[in-house]
């Protein structure tokens, strides 16, 4: 029987982040299949969906013509600009149509206020703000987590880091994450949740 104290988070595994999408992460739809043959094995799952409004502050069209995949500093920290994606009610943001989705208990929406980004699962990019998602869990009586989806080294990294903070035991399957790997962000993402303590598994 699934251990009842143990969540698989599963996250963002949407249509502009699979190949063709408006930011896809190369491979990010091979993973799949294995994460639909996960979700026997737990009995908490949560899907996290970026949830963007049009105005989105983090889309480059939106900062005077910047280029994606610059930074900018923001009121609450420096932040990626990205191109435009996962916007509310469209194609790009919907999950991916291989994705079980049925066997979810919850799915949380992220990112929907323009000002601010949110990777995280549990909080937006200020590090302040909740998104609810502990409070969940620990009404769940959630104690460990294991991590899947898009991409590691940007919402896969931070939920996990958040996590592991706010005292969950936290593990990522790698092999069932795929990483944009910008400018060497997966290595410094790797070194970040290893510092944390969070177990790194294939």
């Amino acid at each position: 029987m699934p251990r009842s104290d143990t969540a698989l988070i599963m996250i963002d595994i949407q249509n502009d982040f699979c190949p063709g999408g408006a930011l896809a992460v190369d491979g990010g739809s091979d993973i799949i299949a294995r994460i639909n043959q996960l979700q026997a094995d737990y009995a908490v799952q949560v899907l996290t969906q970026d949830w963007h409004p049009k105005d989105h502050s983090s889309f480059a069209e939106n900062q005077n013509g910047a280029e994606a995949f610059t930074m900018i500093d923001m009121p609450y920290g420096p932040q990626v600009l990205w191109p435009v994606h996962c916007v509310q009610g469209s194609h790009g943001a919907d999950f991916h149509s291989n994705l079980r989705t049925d066997s979810a208990d919850m799915i949380l929406r992220k990112g929907f206020r323009s000002a601010i980004d949110s990777y995280s699962a549990f909080f937006e990019n200020d590090h302040k703000t909740r998104t609810g998602l502990e409070g969940y869990l620990r009404e769940r009586g959630v104690h460990d987590l294991v991590m899947v989806g898009l991409a590691t080294d940007f919402c896969v990294r931070y939920s996990a880091v958040d996590a592991a903070k706010l005292g969950f035991h936290v593990t990522v399957l790698e092999g069932a994450c795929r990483a944009i790997d910008l400018d060497g962000s997966l290595v410094a993402a790797r070194k970040d949740m290893l510092d944390h303590g969070i177990r790194l598994v294939d």
